[in-house]
């Protein structure tokens, strides 16, 4: 079968998947979806789930599940053949359309299970976009912080302050840190003074990664592009220091944990909310009640034991980089702080 006997929303979605990988460094996985899109048929179990998905392939992530899928079977040593056509290697598309369907025809099993669920990444990088704004909120508030994240997957950027960063000249954090942020500046560099305390952090997740757990240690893993050997490096140096020092992660939605968190929250402590690149994916209702949770609780709070939120998020879909926007009460004032790359490679400080 060819891609253009694919049905034409899933041929879509595996070829704009494609483009996207290209335009975030992996043209590998970029040629994996492409060759994905003319080889998957009807005569395996895997291909007649992914002709037939029911649901919509884009908001379902669908060709990156799949891509995941494959990954863990190389990263785990489950099929050796298939390694052979992974990075290190280098291969050609010829090489991947021989092989895949084979590797497809062998994993039936545990691909059809990686279909079942959507990735989850934990994007190390992501800490060098939220660091400044952590630190602006330590300078205009004064106050020790008490952080809740919100689709914390792992919990690995609760540890944020345990990475070492470089902006330009500009350097924070630890020195001997494994997990090392050096994103690209662009224009004026973030300023790097505040005195930074955090006296409670705590995230929650609907499906929170336990790294203690081999297997979902290895989905996890599974999820960073094969091709993008120093974020895998990353989230391995971030995964080192959680499993010495784990952090607080809750099975829980969103909405009910913010709710939580903001009935406990403490006097004299600027309480902060924070999120990166998940928004967009919970329904409506969700995303409405936290902010009335935020502004019915900002409302009551003053100077003194302030309310911040903070996010890395696109503010349109289809937005080419994400913004990091901070909206802080009493006043529930919001100002974007500055514009970031997805997978933060880059940050232009506004």
């Amino acid at each position: 079968m060819s891609d253009s006997d694919l049905p034409s929303r899933v041929s879509t979605h595996f070829h704009n998947q494609a483009d996207a990988c290209d335009q975030l460094g992996s043209p590998f996985t970029a040629r994996l979806c492409r060759v994905l899109a003319k080889v998957l048929d009807d005569q395996s179990a895997v291909g007649r789930k992914v002709l037939g998905w029911a649901g919509d392939p884009r908001a379902d992530a669908l060709a990156l599940r799949l891509c995941g899928g494959l990954h863990a079977l190389v990263l785990s040593g489950a099929d050796a053949e298939l390694a052979r056509i992974y990075p290190p290697e280098k291969t050609g598309d010829r090489d991947l359309a021989l092989a895949l369907p084979a590797a497809l025809a062998r994993n039936e099993a545990h691909l059809l299970a990686m279909l079942e669920s959507p990735p989850q990444t934990n994007e190390i990088a992501r800490s060098g976009m939220l660091l400044p704004g952590f630190l602006a909120i330590a300078r205009e508030s004064g106050l020790a912080l008490e952080l809740t994240e919100i689709g914390a997957s792992a919990g690995l950027n609760l540890l944020f302050d345990r990475f070492h960063y470089r902006y330009g000249k500009n350097e924070w954090g630890n020195a001997g840190s494994p997990v090392r942020l050096a994103p690209e500046v662009r224009g004026q560099a973030p300023s790097m003074s505040g005195d930074l305390q955090i006296v409670d952090r705590a995230g929650c997740d609907l499906a929170p990664i336990r790294i203690s757990d081999p297997a979902q240690r290895l989905r996890l893993r599974a999820y960073v592009w094969a091709d993008q050997t120093l974020r895998l490096e990353r989230l391995d140096a971030a995964i080192s220091l959680a499993e010495r020092e784990p952090p607080t992660l809750v099975k829980l939605g969103a909405a009910e944990f913010v709710e939580q968190r903001l009935s406990a929250r403490s006097p004299d402590r600027a309480f902060v909310l924070f999120h990166s690149i998940m928004w967009q994916y919970m329904p409506p209702a969700t995303r409405a009640r936290i902010v009335e949770l935020l502004e019915t609780q900002g409302s009551a709070v003053n100077a003194g034991s302030p309310l911040y939120w903070l996010r890395m998020e696109p503010l349109a879909a289809g937005d080419p980089y994400a913004t990091l926007s901070l909206t802080s009460w009493p006043g529930g004032t919001t100002r974007a702080l500055a514009r970031c790359d997805y997978h933060g490679r880059w940050m232009e400080w506004l």
